[in-house]
């Protein structure tokens, strides 16, 4: 009779941690995926206030939103490492004081986000689609066209910060002018800023702008056939 009391205890044991395994299994699996939720909801935060601080010229805002180790990278600029080098040259870039300067436009629209965030939810990648107004009132006006593809970062303080920020410009078109009527070798070329105040590092990835085609790399596979993208497939 003993023994038989010890097998019931048992098989009332055993569904019952089971059941607790399982409903433990699924908190797990629920916490990471509103981890993941809350990454994509932070990344777009930080890439939309990326902008909206350089659009007013907002250079030590902009800065603050880096790693510590963070870089960025625009056309052929080259690579500035770290939030006081970045600050640096998004002035230099802007017209070298805080704010920008009297009559200066300087819109930038970030579209199209595609945003993975890392399996552990302390990383992410995305892909964006950057047009810029710029321009100089009386003198100049030009369009923008890029593509994003940075890299962000989750801290040990939980705050999302922008790890790598790469933008490949696409082309650099007078507004009167048009992008129609550039020739080979017009719209891109390294800045003023650039050339004042070299690089922490060369170019990543050297390539030719429009009219000539180029296909920045994507940082995740295409979603429905999980296959690499690569250009000219």
């Amino acid at each position: 009779m003993k023994a038989l009391a010890v097998l019931a205890a048992f098989a009332l044991v055993l569904p019952a941690s089971a059941a607790a395994d399982d409903v433990n299994a699924q908190i797990a699996a629920l916490t990471l995926r509103v981890e993941k939720l809350e990454g994509v909801r932070a990344v777009k935060k930080l890439q939309r206030a990326f902008g909206y601080y350089v659009d007013r010229g907002l250079w030590q805002e902009a800065a603050d939103l880096f790693t510590a180790d963070g870089t960025i990278e625009i056309g052929l600029d080259g690579v500035y490492v770290g939030p006081q080098r970045i600050h640096d040259y998004l002035e230099k870039l802007g017209g070298g004081q805080p704010g920008l300067v009297y009559g200066q436009l300087n819109e930038f629209v970030t579209l199209q986000p595609v945003i993975d965030v890392a399996a552990d939810g302390r990383s992410a990648k995305a892909r964006w689609r950057d047009l810029g107004m710029l321009g100089q009132y009386k003198k100049h006006a030009e369009w923008r066209d890029g593509i994003y593809e940075n890299t962000y970062e989750k801290g040990a303080d939980g705050v999302w910060r922008i790890k790598s920020l790469h933008l490949y410009v696409n082309f650099v078109a007078p507004y009167e002018k048009g992008w129609a009527r550039l020739k080979p070798g017009e719209g891109l070329v390294r800045s003023a800023a650039s050339l004042a105040m070299p690089p922490d590092r060369p170019p990543t990835m050297p390539y030719k702008p429009f009219p000539d085609t180029f296909v920045p790399p994507f940082h995740g596979p295409n979603p429905v056939t999980g296959k690499r993208v690569e250009a000219g497939q």
